[in-house]
C-alpha cells in the first residue's frame, strides 16, 4: 500500500538544538501508527511538523506526493486534521458549533454552512459517540467528553491523513480505552491514516498497527508492536528494567515494569 504521508530525512531544530534528526517515515491509508517515546524524544515535534505547521525544516514531508510547502494552506487542512496536546475549547460554544469549526477549510467566502456541512458534522459527532450532548456547551463538558468534541472537530474537516497528540493524557482509564477503540475503528473502517504520539505503551501495543520509538529526536525503531516493544529496545529508551510478555487475550506485547537488580 502506497504511503500517504511520507517524511524523509526530517530534520527540526530549535535554535541550536536539535529536536529531530533525519526522521525517515512512512504512513499508509488504513492504519495506525502510535510515537512513542520518552519526554522530550520529539513526539509533539514531529507531530506539528507533519502538520506542516513549522517552517524551516529540512528535509521532505509528502502528502499523497506533494511536498507540503508547495500547498496552500487550505490544500493542508483539507488534507490533515490535528488533534493537538491539551488544548482549552473556548467554554461558551456548544459541542455542535466547535465540531462545524471542522468545516471552515470548505465554507464560502461569507461562511456560510450548507446542509452538507450539517449532515457531516452530525455523522462526525455520531462516529464519537456525541450526539447526545452536542447542544451542550463545551464548559459544561467532562475531559473525556470534550476529548471526543476535538476529535470529531477533526473528523468533521473530512481528511485522510489524522495526527492526534497525546490525545489521551489525563483522561482516566475509561476514556482512554474508549477513544482509542474508536481511533482504531476509524482508521480501519474509514480508511484513515492516523499518527498518535502516545505515553502509555500498552495502549500503543493495543491499539497501533504500526509503532514508531523515537529517543532523543532519532528514530530507534519502527514497525509492527512485537517488533518494536521488546525488553532491550523499552529498557534502553526509557532507562527502566521492564518485562515485556504475551497479552493473554490479545497477543500483543505487555509492558510492565520490572524489579529486577540487575539493571545497570
Amino acid at each position: 500500500m502506497a504511503p500517504l504521508l511520507k517524511l524523509e530525512g526530517l530534520t527540526v531544530s530549535y535554535g541550536q538544538r536539535l529536536a529531530l534528526q533525519d526522521i525517515t517515515l512512512q504512513l499508509p491509508l488504513g492504519k495506525v501508527m502510535a510515537l512513542i517515546g520518552p519526554n522530550g524524544a520529539g513526539k509533539s515535534t514531529l507531530i506539528r511538523a507533519a502538520s506542516g505547521i513549522l517552517p524551516g525544516y529540512a528535509g521532505k514531508i509528502h502528502i499523497n506526493g506533494d511536498e507540503i510547502s508547495d500547498l496552500t494552506t487550505m490544500q493542508r487542512a483539507r488534507s490533515i486534521a490535528v488533534v493537538p496536546q491539551a488544548v482549552s475549547l473556548p467554554p461558551a460554544f456548544t459541542a455542535w458549533e466547535t465540531v462545524m469549526m471542522g468545516r471552515t477549510p470548505y465554507l464560502n467566502f461569507l461562511g456560510q454552512t450548507s446542509a452538507s456541512d450539517e449532515t457531516i458534522v452530525r455523522a462526525a459527532l455520531a462516529r464519537v459517540d456525541a450526539l447526545d450532548f452536542s447542544d451542550r456547551r463545551v464548559g459544561e463538558l467532562s475531559g473525556g467528553e470534550q476529548q471526543r468534541i476535538l476529535l470529531a472537530r477533526a473528523l468533521a474537516q473530512s481528511t485522510p491523513i489524522l495526527l492526534l497528540d497525546e490525545p489521551t493524557a489525563h483522561l482516566d482509564m475509561q476514556y482512554q480505552v474508549a477513544l482509542m477503540r474508536t481511533i482504531s475503528r476509524l482508521a480501519h473502517e474509514d480508511n484513515l491514516a492516523v499518527m498518535i504520539a502516545l505515553h502509555d505503551l500498552n495502549l500503543a501495543s493495543r491499539y497501533a498497527d504500526l509503532v514508531a520509538l523515537l529517543i532523543h529526536g532519532r528514530l530507534d525503531a519502527v514497525g509492527d508492536p512485537g517488533d518494536v516493544l521488546t525488553v532491550e529496545r523499552i529498557s534502553n529508551a526509557y532507562n527502566l528494567p521492564v518485562e515485556v510478555i504475551r497479552h493473554p487475550f490479545h497477543q500483543v506485547p505487555l509492558i510492565l515494569p520490572s524489579d529486577r537488580d540487575d539493571y545497570p
